[in-house]
């Protein structure tokens, strides 16, 4: 039975769009469509691409990483601990609902409460309404990454969202791959609406008519998302013409989308590091650090980037990317495999064992491939790998789960920030705090959480670089993870498509302002 969901104006809209003879639809392919419309449900690349073109953040990054006004006008420190911000008047959800304080403070405390977000929020004490249209924004210690965070509050219409459904659940609840109201259902302040959603299938995105931002260039009325999990059939539809735009572009087709005469490739150097994480609590062996570190030196980053990701990649030895404060150019991958074998006979397990991996196989460039590469290498030191890999829908769950002994995660700070790899990735798990809340690996070692904690309140650059190095170096000698590469992005477009403004670091198209050239 096919699926419909439709925002509160995607009728007029829709009506809208149809009488418009010279509307520009913009045709795109992604390899995966978002598993939710609920802005707070999962912390990932898809969720917040859709969040920047549904919804709207208070402030957002720009090209440089510095920061931008979107439905905060402006803001300002009020003392040690508070920031306050002014909200843009006038501004309609896509209900007809004003958009005010309140429900900024509601968000707040949706995402205070989401297991995915509630590390993000967790330094903040509280945020204060001080009046229809001025919120403070208040952490609990002097907190270097106020605005960082402040990019992570995508507004949501408290009117629309509460009460119960049909069903008689409350239509706030998260529930992580679930089927709640906020799942299925939006009002947001964004550029688009959505018109009609089928997943797995298509989602179709109309402009919203009253849409705040005046100033934007965008002339996109209609966006139809696709997903193409195989990357072949996504480049074809590119080229052929099917489609305007898609993402990821994978490495071994980057020159022939450069050298079409109809198509343009845009590149950047990426920091969203690819990784596998060891489950001690599945796994004994697991629990020896040589058993750890034997795993990270049989494996091969530069042969796994020269083979499968055509050089487009940089392989890592740490979490941090060059230009982070916690890069050190001292920890480099550390391929070596008689050293490997060597502590598997000192950890007593010379003869091996046998583990489970799983891996998505649409939500990272060869991410399938990386891992049929991985589990061959571990075989060579007697791990023997029964690998499972699936889409992404199925994915998050199962990774939510923890239903296997490693389990790859890729991981591109929140924050941009070091300190937000340690926070999700390696941090001890706490379900209250959120912390750990993407270790699948339940690694733990309180130390190093300690420094995080430290890190987090140090308002000094050049302190907090030593700091965030330390746990670097730390995670390094306990080999805490094992590291993969740092995947560079790519994205390609009909030549008719002025994609290059519009893209980021982040990975998250700013869709709303997006040309289509006549």
């Amino acid at each position: 039975m096919m699926k419909k969901t439709v925002s509160v104006l995607a009728g007029a809209v829709l009506s809208l769009g149809m009488m418009s003879a010279q509307a520009a639809t913009l045709k795109m392919a992604y390899d995966a469509d978002p598993v939710s419309l609920d802005p707070q449900e999962q912390l990932s690349g898809g969720t917040l691409q859709l969040s920047h073109m549904v919804f709207d953040p208070l402030i957002r990054w720009t090209k440089d990483l510095d920061f931008e006004p979107r439905l905060a006008e402006s803001w300002e420190w009020v003392d040690d601990l508070t920031m306050r911000f002014h909200l843009r008047q006038g501004v309609k959800f896509h209900s007809g609902n004003e958009m005010t304080a309140q429900d900024v403070a509601f968000t707040f405390n949706r995402l205070k409460n989401s297991a995915d977000f509630k590390a993000i929020f967790e330094p903040f004490a509280e945020l204060k309404v001080v009046d229809d249209h001025t919120v403070d924004l208040v952490s609990k210690s002097p907190y270097p990454l106020i605005l960082n965070a402040a990019t992570y509050i995508f507004p949501m219409d408290s009117k629309f969202y509460t009460g119960e459904d049909e069903s008689g659940k409350p239509k706030d609840a998260i529930v992580k791959g679930g089927n709640s109201f906020a799942s299925k259902n939006e009002s947001g302040t964004g550029a688009y609406t959505v018109a009609y959603r089928q997943q797995g299938v298509k989602v179709e995105f109309k402009r919203n008519p009253n849409y705040w931002d005046s100033n934007s260039p965008g002339n996109v009325d209609d966006i139809v998302l696709t997903p193409i999990k195989e990357a072949p059939t996504r480049v074809a539809a590119l080229l052929s013409g099917d489609v305007d735009f898609i993402a990821p572009v994978p490495p071994t087709d980057l020159d022939q989308i450069r050298n079409s005469d109809r198509t343009d490739l845009v590149t950047m150097s990426g920091t969203r590091i690819i990784t596998f994480q060891l489950n001690q609590n599945r796994v004994e062996a697991f629990k020896d650090q040589r058993v750890r570190q034997a795993v990270v030196y049989a494996i091969n980053q530069q042969g796994i980037v020269d083979k499968i990701m055509k050089g487009f990649a940089t392989p890592a030895g740490q979490l941090s990317p060059k230009g982070y404060l916690g890069y050190d150019e001292s920890l480099t991958p550390r391929y070596d495999l008689e050293k490997a074998k060597q502590l598997m006979k000192e950890a007593g397990y010379e003869k091996g064992f046998s583990v489970t991996m799983m891996a998505p196989n649409n939500r990272y460039v060869n991410d399938a491939k990386i891992a049929q590469a991985v589990a061959s290498m571990l075989a060579r030191i007697n791990i023997k790998v029964d690998l499972k890999t699936v889409p992404k829908a199925q994915y998050w769950p199962a990774f939510d789960a923890r239903e296997a002994d490693i389990m790859m995660i890729g991981w591109h700070a929140d924050t941009e920030d070091s300190n937000n790899f340690y926070e999700f990735l390696t941090m001890c798990p706490n379900a209250d705090t959120g912390a750990g809340q993407y270790n699948s690996g339940n690694y733990c070692n309180p130390e190093l959480d300690k420094l995080v904690q430290a890190a987090n309140v140090e308002t000094d650059s050049a302190k907090r670089a030593e700091i965030m190095q330390s746990i670097e170096r730390g995670l390094y000698e306990d080999a805490a993870f094992v590291p993969l590469h740092w995947q560079d992005l790519a994205w390609g477009a009909s030549k008719k498509v002025d994609i290059a403004p519009v893209l980021n670091v982040m990975n998250f198209p700013y869709l709303g302002d997006l040309v289509i050239k006549e």
